[in-house]
C-alpha cells in the first residue's frame, strides 16, 4: 500500500461502518496493558459463537494483531472488484498495515496526519463482506486516530482496558474523558493482568497491583465486565499466534467469555440477523 494521501477526502459518515452491525474500539490511553491480547481474544470468543467478527489492527506503529493471530507473513491481495482481501485464522477477518509493509519488521515513518489516512484506506478499501461485529484494536494515546475513529465511524461503543496499578490508571482516565466528551457510549471496563492464584500452592500474587480497575469502574460508574489474571499462558498464545480462547483451560477461557456474555445482556449490542 502506498503513502496515503493526508488531503484524501474522508468518506461520508453514513457509509463509514456500514458493512458491521457492531462496531466496537478496544481503546485505553495506556500502551502495554494487553489491548491487543484482549481483542484477538475477544474476537475468537464472538467467532466461536458463530458471530462473523472482523478485527482491524489500527496501530500503525507498533502492530502485533498479525503475529498474535499466525498471520505476520500475510502481504495485501486485491480481488477482481480491486478490493484488497482480509486475511482470515480461526473464523476471524484481519487487517493491519503490518501486512502493507515488504517485511515484518519495515518501520512506518509516517507523520500522524497520514497514519490515520491509512487507516481510513484501510476502512474503506477492504473488502471485509457483512459483518456481525468489527473490532478496532487502538493505538496508545489520545490523538488523531482515536479523534478520527470516535467521530467519523459508526460506533457502537468502547471498551477501556486497564491494569490495576495507578500509573495505567492514571492514562485510563484520560482516555475515559475522552469518550465522554466525544460521546462514545463506554460498553465497559476489562482490567488485565489482574491478581492471580498460583496453581501449585494456592497462594494469591498480585504483580501489578490490584483494585484499579474496580476503582475506576466506581468513579465513573461504568461496568467492570472482568478482571483477566495475570497467566504466562496469554503471553505464549500471543507469541503463538494461537489466542488462548482456541488453546487455553475453560478456566482461562471464561474471563472473555464473560464479557461477551455481558456485552450481550447490556443490550448495547445489535444481534446478527
Amino acid at each position: 500500500m502506498s503513502e496515503p494521501d493526508p488531503r484524501s477526502h474522508l468518506f461520508a459518515k453514513a457509509r463509514r461502518g456500514a458493512f458491521a452491525r457492531n462496531a466496537l474500539i478496544v481503546t485505553s490511553g495506556k500502551g502495554g496493558v494487553g489491548k491487543s491480547t484482549v481483542s484477538v481474544n475477544l474476537a475468537s470468543a464472538f467467532a466461536q459463537r458463530n458471530w462473523r467478527v472482523g478485527l482491524l489492527d489500527a496501530d500503525v506503529y507498533g502492530p502485533s494483531i498479525p503475529r498474535m493471530l499466525q498471520l505476520e507473513d500475510e502481504r495485501l491481495e486485491w480481488n477482481e472488484r480491486d478490493r484488497i482481501v482480509c486475511a482470515e485464522n480461526f473464523g476471524i477477518k484481519v487487517m493491519s498495515v503490518g501486512m502493507t509493509t515488504p517485511t515484518p519488521d519495515t518501520p512506518l515513518i509516517w507523520r500522524s496526519s497520514v497514519a490515520t489516512s491509512a487507516m481510513v484506506q484501510l476502512l474503506d478499501d477492504v473488502d471485509w463482506g457483512e459483518l456481525d461485529l468489527l473490532l478496532i484494536d487502538m493505538p496508545p494515546g489520545t490523538g488523531d486516530t482515536q479523534l478520527t475513529m470516535t467521530q467519523e465511524l459508526q460506533l457502537t461503543g468502547a471498551l477501556v482496558v486497564t491494569t490495576p496499578q495507578q500509573v495505567a490508571t492514571d492514562d485510563v482516565r484520560r482516555a475515559i474523558r475522552m469518550l465522554l466528551e466525544v460521546k462514545v457510549p463506554i460498553a465497559g471496563l476489562i482490567e488485565n493482568m489482574s491478581p492471580m492464584i498460583d496453581r501449585v500452592t494456592g497462594n494469591r500474587f498480585a504483580p501489578f497491583g490490584e483494585g484499579g480497575g474496580k476503582l475506576l469502574a466506581e468513579q465513573y460508574k461504568l461496568p467492570l465486565l472482568a478482571e483477566i489474571p495475570f497467566d504466562a499462558d496469554l503471553r505464549v498464545s500471543a507469541d503463538a499466534g494461537t489466542p488462548l480462547m482456541i488453546s487455553g483451560t475453560a478456566e482461562q477461557k471464561k474471563p472473555f467469555e464473560t464479557i461477551v456474555d455481558r456485552l450481550l445482556a447490556s443490550g448495547l449490542l445489535r444481534l446478527p440477523a
